[in-house]
């Protein structure tokens, strides 16, 4: 028999915040939403955070990664987390396909795989990055510089001949800590910005546009980004995010898949994202229902 409530999951920030601003308004909103269709398919909710220092997780039916948007900044607590509560009840999405997703090295999956992304460079936690040789041996004119750990476009630099001198000072300091990723700058994200494909069960759902605020490249509304809802994606863009789909180790139960466009016009993969994915459920509400689906289909 099932246990007890499923856990939509988040963090301390958000289980029972203080202040509710629109960005958390928004948060709230969209786990309303999926706890309003979970109840008419006959399952009990409760919003929990991960770092809860007493909740009894095996008497959890499942736990549901929702908004749990702190995990990079506490990679290492985060993972024993994972480790520990997945022994005590099921956690969805998959915890296997949470820790291939947490690192951004499985686009090196991906590309195997054949999906089209963005030219991408690693460097290893504990390596050294000379940006300036780096971006002449690629000839790239500019280059986005990020951890391959991270969410919320933390530490996220647009990398050029103004802004090189200072990241260079920081970069070995930042290689110490954490491993980063280098790739060339996508001029389409400063006009069309990105669009976002959201997956549940495999099938698509929706999509929204998101455009950066003038004079930035980073389309997260933390930084003052805007979504644009009713994004109907071309043929080719729905054929990139099911092969990315495809792709995965295991089947996602729920996805986002971030895309931008090349200088062909052709759409390229940003980020496939299934550990936390903001899913736009206040731009398409009856999108809440497919997800309550989708999770009926893995619950015990």
């Amino acid at each position: 028999m099932p246990r007890g409530d499923l856990v939509l999951l988040t963090d301390d920030r958000y289980e029972k915040p203080a202040l509710v601003n629109d960005y958390v308004a928004n948060l709230l909103l969209e786990d309303r939403l999926l706890q309003d269709a979970l109840t008419l398919k006959g399952y009990a909710t409760v919003r929990v955070a991960w770092s809860h220092p007493t909740y009894d997780w095996a008497q959890a039916r499942a736990v549901v990664l929702r908004t749990p948007w702190d995990y990079f900044e506490k990679y290492a607590a985060f993972s024993a987390w994972l480790h520990r509560v997945s022994v005590l009840t099921p956690v969805i999405n998959p915890p296997d396909l949470l820790r291939w997703n947490m690192d951004k090295v499985y686009f090196k999956d991906l590309e195997r795989a054949g999906v089209a992304l963005p030219p991408t460079v690693f460097y290893p936690r504990g390596s050294t990055l000379n940006l300036a040789v780096e971006l002449q041996r690629r000839d790239w004119a500019e280059a986005v510089l990020k951890p391959t750990v991270s969410g919320a476009a933390r530490h996220t630099y647009r990398v050029n001949r103004t802004t090189l001198p200072a990241l260079q000072n920081q970069c070995d300091a930042w290689l110490q800590e954490e491993g980063f990723m280098l790739q060339p700058f996508i001029p389409s994200v400063l006009t069309r910005g990105e669009v976002s494909l959201m997956f549940f069960g495999g099938r698509y759902s929706h999509a929204v546009r998101k455009v950066a605020k003038p004079g930035d490249f980073r389309v997260q509304d933390d930084h003052g980004g805007v979504v644009l809802p009713h994004y109907q994606p071309r043929a080719e863009e729905l054929k990139l995010a099911q092969h990315a789909l495809r792709s995965c180790p295991q089947p996602p139960v729920y996805a986002r898949v971030d895309l931008v466009d090349d200088l062909q016009g052709r759409p390229l993969l940003m980020e496939l994202e299934v550990v936390e994915p903001e899913l736009f459920l206040r731009h398409a509400p009856a999108a809440a229902t497919a997800f309550a689906e989708a999770l009926a289909s893995v619950l015990i």
